[in-house]
């Protein structure tokens, strides 16, 4: 069935019972309307036009009608323009090459005795002009745009407005005609002339001081919209022409920006507009908006910068969440500029931060950090901590992260910093940045007088609430430090102190290893808590025996973190008077701000790696000077006799030999840790059976590393190790041989084994990575494994990408049986000529003998 107009077209679809029906129906349709348009028939043109735009609207295909819309235009009819003009609109886009057939019907049009047919054409042209049409037609527009008819002006204006847009080269062809548009007294024609010549000046800044000239007269205009009475043809809502007034204060922005002279010019009528507009409805909301951000941006006097303030902290009273969420906005933006301006308003900010919408309260949170300062630390702090007990999760990261930042900044004095960061443990324990629970830690070790204090609070909030993990670690690292401070002294109370025992800090502390919230981490904390107060004098003897009877049995545990340490701890206890040198209290680390990273890192506490408990995140290349490392262990250690600051070099070292007292003392905690006084080894953990890798580096044995308190994480372990015999004198070289491990792929890994007789069953192992061809192995990871009897350590591979003709190396240390063969299970994965591999190979190749023995 051949549907004859458009309106038995829409009655036929709207009678289709399925999609399926209607479909059909449009394809039929289509058909006839193709054969149609072969006809050539003028009349029946115009109706399939319409019916082909209906169905272009259906979402259906129409693009074959195109250039029977381009006949329409052509047509003498105004009817049939209308209808072409609009199909054009609707089909065509600037990217089609049909497009440039229009060019030449719209030059004809725009000059058309008929001012709707010139309308006609500059309404197309505005929309689907290109870059070439822009090109063409753009002294037909300016030609246009003075036209005695305000019609015409108007709409030349828009096309203006697309010709810079797609052309900004051609804004200076405009510039004269713009001018003369901002004194047209037609409200259509200004509002399309501001609108042009505020494109202009965004697009071209050259054209800026030219229109500056006309901030008088756009002053004019604003004045008369102001002060004009009534006026039934635009008035909206009380207000003339707000759209108008819009845009004639956006303008001056513009133009008041950085030029006094015009914003002094601009001042007295934006005084005028900000006092006398109706803020009780939306209109004249928008315009005091506008005239807000006019005021903000231009060079105003304070006075006026105050009075825009104002405007905004009225909006935060609307109901109008809308309103109040631009008021916030805003008053993020000049927060910076003026501070105290901002702060009159402070009650009802932090009043938003109980808003039902939680854009509101992220916004009026923002709001909140600008504001704290010295002098109002206490209260805002106290709102934002009242906040927090309410907040959402997503909230509480940064809530906490701001909290104690500003806490650092501006507290009043230490104790009040502690309360603060004690009560956010407390709230949002789960929620706190690595780096603040490390600024907490270097706050009360810089802090004796308030040791006391605050392990009491620690151990009281723990003992009523352990499911907050920052709280748990921050409260296991101070009881574990200065345990004996409320032992002796007892809980500090408001009061009168509260006698507590060694057996009830151990309950509490080993009440976290079996509860349902401690993790690998909070357990690491507990077994190095407790080896700690294990060592001081307080702690009685059948206590000191728990422990140890705790330790052996995590000795066992499948955790390996917690495997490794418990094995290490237990064996300190064998260590007599050297066990109270290693689990001394630490020294107060360096004192530094806690903004590195804070910020940007969106990561609690435990749930990232990198840097210790104490923040130190940037690793130390491993030091190679032998005195540097005895310096520093007799500083940790406390060593007798006046120590200088260490001086690299090897000249210092000889120049300033330490006592022979402190030296045995220094030799002694060096062999602690498997190594000769003249050497400091970076280590990995000793591996489980099976593969550890090796490639990630590993930090140097600092003060912090050698605490029991450095809790590394999973990804650079330093644990303090399990005691090997130390040699008094460094080891002598012995025969250096080579013995090929792997040799594929171009890839050739050498080991070479180098042993000393001082130090029987310890074997240093040099790997050396070349490539034998032209392409470079990238991404090299070497991973090693020694059998259960034997342990092996690795520093981190010089390279892991291996160019041609370059030799990268890794050195291992492999303590063994006496007797024993050195056996590695390796392997490697690297890229090579595009390709990745992954080899693992047994090598036994060493001579036997090798880590002495008959």
């Amino acid at each position: 069935m051949v549907y004859h107009n458009l309106k038995a077209l829409i009655k036929g679809i709207r009678a289709c019972k399925t999609v399926a029906d209607e479909r059909a129906l449009i394809q039929q349709e289509s058909a006839a309307i193709r054969a149609s348009f072969r006809e050539e028939d003028s009349f029946a043109r115009h109706n399939n036009i319409a019916k082909l735009l209906y169905i272009h609207m259906l979402g259906s295909p129409a693009h074959f009608g195109q250039i029977e819309c381009l006949k329409l235009v052509a047509s003498p009819r105004f009817s049939d323009k209308r209808l072409g003009y609009l199909g054009i609109m609707l089909l065509l886009d600037e990217s089609q090459e049909v497009l440039t057939l229009v060019t030449n019907s719209l030059k004809n049009d725009m000059n058309h005795s008929n001012m709707y047919a010139v309308g006609l054409a500059l309404c197309t042209f505005a929309n689907i002009a290109s870059e070439e049409m822009s090109r063409d037609l753009a002294n037909e527009i300016e030609k246009l745009l003075g036209s005695s008819n305000t019609y015409i002006r108007k709409k030349a204006a828009l096309c203006a407005l697309r010709v810079i847009k797609k052309v900004p080269d051609l804004a200076d062809h405009f510039t004269t005609k713009a001018k003369n548009l901002l004194t047209d007294r037609n409200h259509g024609v200004l509002l399309s002339a501001i609108t042009l010549v505020t494109e202009m000046v965004q697009t071209e800044p050259a054209v800026l001081d030219e229109f500056r000239n006309a901030v008088p007269l756009l002053v004019r205009n604003l004045k008369s919209l102001v002060t004009t009475g009534y006026s039934p043809e635009h008035d909206v809502s009380g207000i003339t022409d707000p759209f108008l007034q819009v845009k004639v204060l956006r303008l001056l922005r513009l133009l008041g920006k950085g030029d006094a002279r015009a914003s002094d010019t601009m001042n007295d009528i934006l005084a005028q507009v900000a006092t006398n507009t109706d803020s009780s409805k939306n209109v004249g909301n928008s315009i005091l908006y506008e005239t807000v951000l006019c005021v903000l941006e231009i060079e105003a006097d304070s006075g006026l910068r105050v009075m825009a303030i104002n405007i905004l902290g009225k909006f935060l009273s609307n109901k109008d969440n809308n309103i109040r969420y631009v008021a916030l906005n805003t008053l993020n933006k000049v927060v910076s500029i003026d501070t105290n301006a901002v702060q009159r308003h402070r009650n009802i900010i932090l009043d938003c931060l109980r808003d039902g919408d939680i854009s509101i309260r992220r916004r009026a949170l923002e709001l909140s950090y600008a504001l704290i300062n010295e002098q109002n630390v206490r209260i805002l702090i106290r709102e934002l901590l009242a906040f927090l007990e309410v907040a959402d999760d997503e909230f509480k990261l940064g809530l906490t992260t701001q909290i104690c930042l500003a806490a650092e900044r501006f507290a009043p004095n230490k104790r009040w910093h502690i309360d603060t960061v004690l009560r956010v443990l407390r709230l949002a324990g789960n929620f706190v940045r690595e780096e603040v629970l490390s600024s907490f830690i270097r706050l009360v070790a810089h802090t004796p007088e308030l040791q006391a204090y605050t392990a009491s609070k620690l151990y009281t909030a723990l003992n009523s609430d352990i499911s907050q993990e920052s709280l748990t670690l921050a409260a296991a690292w101070v009881l574990g430090e200065y345990s004996e401070i409320i032992l002796e002294g007892g809980l500090v109370d408001e009061e009168q102190p509260k006698t507590i025992t060694d057996k009830e800090i151990l309950d509490l502390l080993l009440s976290i290893l079996d509860s349902p919230y401690a993790n690998y981490l909070s357990r690491q904390y507990v077994l190095a808590s407790i080896t700690k107060i294990s060592s001081r004098s307080t702690t009685s003897t059948n206590q000191q025996d728990r422990i140890a009877e705790v330790l052996a049995q995590y000795t066992s545990t499948p955790e390996l973190e917690l495997q490794q340490r418990a094995v290490e701890f237990a064996s300190l206890f064998n260590l007599g008077q050297l066990r109270e040198g290693v689990l001394e209290r630490m020294p107060p680390p360096e004192l530094k701000a806690t903004v590195m990273g804070v910020v940007s890192e969106n990561k609690p506490v435990g749930s990232s790696s990198g840097g210790d408990l104490l923040g130190n995140d940037e690793v130390a290349s491993p030091t190679t000077n032998g005195t540097n490392s005895q310096d520093l262990l007799a500083d940790i250690f406390g060593s007798s006799g006046a120590t200088s600051a260490p001086t690299p070099g090897p000249s210092a070292g000889a120049a300033n030999p330490p006592p022979k007292s402190q030296q045995s003392t220094i030799d002694d905690i060096l062999g602690l840790f498997g190594n000769t006084p003249s050497t400091t080894l970076a280590t990995t953990a000793t591996p489980p059976p099976g593969f550890m890798a090796s490639s990630s580096p590993a930090p140097q044995i600092t003060s912090n590393s050698l605490s029991a308190f450095s809790i590394p994480t999973s990804q650079s372990p330093v644990p303090v190790h399990t005691p090997a015999p130390a040699a008094p004198a460094p080891p002598a070289a012995s025969r250096l041989t080579s013995y090929t491990a792997y040799e594929k792929n171009s890839l050739k890994i050498t080991l070479t084994p180098q042993t000393s007789p001082a130090k029987p069953g310890v074997v240093m192992i040099l790997a050396r990575f070349q490539v034998v061809g032209a392409a470079p192995a990238t991404g090299l990871t070497f991973q090693a494994a020694v059998p259960k009897s034997q342990q092996l350590q690795m520093l981190p591979m010089s390279n892991p990408n291996v160019g041609p003709g370059s030799v990268e190396t890794q050195q291992m240390r492999v303590i063994a049986p006496v007797g024993s063969a050195v056996r590695l299970r390796l392997r490697i994965a690297y890229a090579i000529n595009g390709q990745d591999v992954q080899d693992q190979v047994d090598f036994s190749g060493f001579p036997p003998g090798l880590t002495g023995g008959a």
